[in-house]
Formats: C-alpha cells, structure tokens, sequence
C-alpha cells in the first residue's frame, strides 16, 4: 500500500462502491467521484447507450481515459466501474496512485441488490445470476491482484462496513505518516 489521500474503490456491480464510497469521502472529508457517473457527464448520454452504440469494448475505451484522469487527482475517494480492473493501464494506475479497497460480494447477494436495475447492460439476460457468476469468475483474481484491502460486503449496513474499513484503512497507515493528516512533526504537545 502506498502512502496517498486517494482510495479507490474496485468491486463487481452492486458491491456498494458508491454508497460507502460517498460516506467515506464524507468521513474523511475527501472528494467523491464516481467513475460511471464521469462517464456519463463526459459522453452526455447513459452507459447504456454507450454500450448500445460503441460495444463494450468503446465503454472500456472511454473509461480507461476517466481512470487515468480521475486517479492523478488528489484527495478523492474513486468508485470505480465493476470492469474497471479489467485493463493492466487501470490496475497499474490504481495500485500506483492510491490505496485500493475491494469490496467483495458473492454473486448471490450483488444479484439480490441489483435485479431491478436496468441501467446495468451485463446484466440485461435471461439469467443474470450467471452472468454474475461468471464476471466473479473472471475478474475476482483481478481485483485480489489489484487490492491492498479487501472488505466481504455480506449482509451488513452501510455504517458497520464504513466502520470496518475505517478501521482497515487507519491500520494500515500505523507507523507510516498519513499523508492526509495534518502533520504532526515539530509541534509541542
């Protein structure tokens, strides 16, 4: 884990980047962006529709480009999109430039929490429980490889997975100096 105010977020869809992601900015009083969200304001028009018209791997295109941009900030939370890992340009950028947390999730819970979402194209099938499972297959070793924390979501409430990462984040500064923190050196107690 490097010493930075970023933390990035990586996870597949429904893992909850956004929502402890907003509230972790919050805590730490740091600026939230969402990937996704960056994409959207970019392009002007939804995920979807990108996909519609570009293919996947036009989103991954553009995406790549937000990621580059997006992790040479300063003091920002990142939610990433789920595929986000899927480039070595992105894992490269995000294990170099901040600390990344990998919310995790088993397939059966991301399923229940994003079933009536129609603004995920992976998931528009017949089944998108296998869908999930095979993008778990296939990206989970990605997102341990890219990880310098890895948080199991479950079925716990936003505030207690706030807590533990909180918890995981301020371990793992102990003995290094914070660079987000106000410094300590030469002042008198």
């Amino acid at each position: 884990m490097i010493p930075s105010c970023n933390i990035f977020l990586v996870g597949l869809m429904g893992a909850g980047k956004s929502t402890i992601g907003r509230q972790l900015a919050k805590c730490r009083e740091l600026e939230f962006v969402d990937s996704d969200h960056e994409i959207i304001t970019r392009c002007g028009v939804s995920i979807p529709t990108i996909f519609e018209i570009e293919g996947e791997e036009g989103f991954r295109r553009r995406e790549m480009c937000v990621i580059d941009d997006l992790t040479r900030r300063q003091g920002i939370v990142l939610a990433t999109g789920g595929g986000a890992i899927l480039r070595a340009e992105n894992r490269a950028w995000l294990k170099t430039r901040g600390t990344v947390v990998y919310l995790r999730g088993t397939p059966q819970e991301l399923f229940m929490r994003t079933r009536y979402d129609k603004n995920r194209p992976l998931l528009q099938t017949s089944d998108p429980l296998r869908k999930l499972k095979e993008l778990y297959a296939a990206r989970h070793p990605l997102y341990m490889e890219t990880a310098d924390i890895v948080l199991d979501t479950g079925r716990q409430s936003v505030h207690c997975l706030l807590r533990r990462l909180e918890n995981s984040l301020d371990l793992a500064v102990v003995g290094e100096d914070d660079p987000c923190m106000p410094s300590t050196h030469g002042s008198s107690a």
